[in-house]
C-alpha cells in the first residue's frame, strides 16, 4: 500500500511539475514574444493620417546605418539631416510599433531646429534580436545608437532623447545608467513593468493573483538570463540629474497616468510635467501635435536647448 501511495505521488508530483511548466512557458512566451502590429499596417495608419509624408521622406536628406549591438545582433537605424546643425533628437518608438511611428516626432524636432536619428527596436522592424525585454536589453541598444550617434557627428554635439511608451521607459532606463543627453523627453512610460504586466492582466484577463507573473519572471531569467523585476525606471529616475520632460494623458488606462507623475516626484532637479486632458495610451501627440510641439519648445527654451533663429519661430 505504501508503494503504491508513493507511486501515485510521485505521478502526481511531475503531473504538476509538467503543468506548472507548461504554464510559465506559455506566460513568458507572451511577454518574451509580445504580438507586434503588422509593419505595413502602420506605415498605412501614419499615412492616412498625414503624420508620415512619403514626399517628405523622398526629399530629407538622411542615411542609414546598421549598428553593432552588445547582444549580438544589428539595430537599423535613418539618421534624418534636415539641418546643419550639430543638434539631434534620438527617437525610441513603443512595444508593437516600429520607426514608422517615430516619423511623426522627428518632423517634430525637424521644426524646433534638430536633426534625428530613428531606429527599431530589438525584435521590431529591420533590427535583430529574439525577444522583447521591455526596456532592459533594449537600453544597451539605444546605447549603442547613442555612441554611434557621437561618433557621426564628432565634438560639439547636443543631444536628446524621446521615448513613447516602452521606448519612454527604455529612455528612463538608460538615463538612469548613462546620463548623457543634454535632455529626455518620456512620453507615458511605465514605472514598473512588473506592475504594469499585473495591471494589463487584471484589466484583460481572468488571473488576478500576481503568482502567474512570478512564475512567468521565473521562466523568462531561465530563457531570456534577466529578472523582470529589474525592470523599473521608477529607480532609474532616481539618478537622472539632467532635465527629463514627462508626458502623459490623462485618460490613458492601459499605462497609468499615476506612473509618470510618481516619477516626475521622484525625479530630482530639473523636470517639468505635461497632462493632456484627452487621448487614449501614446495618444498625446496625435490629439494635441500643436499644444504638443508647444510643450516640447518651451521645455527646450527653458533649458537654452534652442537655437536663437528658431527660437523667435516658438
Amino acid at each position: 500500500m505504501r508503494r503504491r501511495i508513493l507511486q501515485v505521488s510521485a505521478v502526481v508530483s511531475s503531473a504538476f511539475t509538467l503543468a506548472t511548466a507548461a504554464f510559465g512557458i506559455a506566460a513568458s512566451n507572451r511577454l518574451m514574444y509580445v504580438k507586434k502590429k503588422d509593419e505595413n499596417l502602420i506605415l498605412e495608419r501614419e499615412t492616412s493620417a498625414k503624420r508620415y509624408d512619403e514626399v517628405w521622406y523622398a526629399n530629407v536628406p538622411k542615411s542609414e546605418q546598421w549598428i553593432e549591438s552588445q547582444n549580438g545582433y544589428q539595430v537599423k537605424a535613418i539618421f534624418l539631416e534636415p539641418h546643419a546643425t550639430k543638434r539631434y533628437a534620438v527617437i525610441c518608438h513603443g512595444v508593437t510599433e516600429s520607426k514608422v511611428n517615430s516619423f511623426k516626432y522627428a518632423r517634430m524636432f525637424e521644426a524646433l531646429g534638430f536633426n534625428s536619428v530613428v531606429y527599431d527596436h530589438r525584435r521590431h522592424g529591420d533590427s535583430g534580436g529574439k525577444t522583447t525585454s521591455f526596456g532592459h536589453y533594449e537600453k544597451f541598444d539605444l546605447k549603442a545608437v547613442v555612441e554611434a550617434l557621437k561618433l557621426h557627428v564628432g565634438p560639439g554635439l547636443t543631444f536628446g532623447i524621446h521615448g513613447e511608451s516602452m521606448g519612454a521607459a527604455t529612455t528612463l532606463l538608460y538615463a538612469g545608467m548613462q546620463d548623457d543627453a543634454d535632455f529626455y523627453v518620456s512620453d507615458c512610460a511605465y514605472s514598473d513593468i512588473s506592475e504594469q504586466v499585473l495591471h494589463v492582466m487584471r484589466t484583460t484577463t481572468r488571473l488576478r493573483t500576481p503568482l502567474a507573473l512570478k512564475l512567468a519572471s521565473f521562466f523568462m531569467r531561465l530563457r531570456d538570463g534577466y529578472l523582470i523585476s529589474t525592470v523599473t525606471p521608477r529607480e532609474a529616475v532616481k539618478k537622472i540629474m539632467n532635465p527629463v520632460l514627462f508626458i502623459h494623458s490623462l485618460p490613458d488606462d492601459f499605462v497609468l497616468p499615476q506612473m509618470t507623475m510618481e516619477m516626475h516626484d521622484l525625479k530630482p532637479g530639473r523636470k517639468a510635467l505635461k497632462l493632456f486632458e484627452e487621448g487614449a495610451h501614446a495618444q498625446s501627440f496625435n490629439l494635441h501635435p500643436k499644444e504638443y510641439e508647444e510643450t516640447v519648445a518651451q521645455f527646450l527654451r527653458e533649458h537654452a536647448l534652442l537655437e536663437p533663429a528658431i527660437e523667435e519661430k516658438v
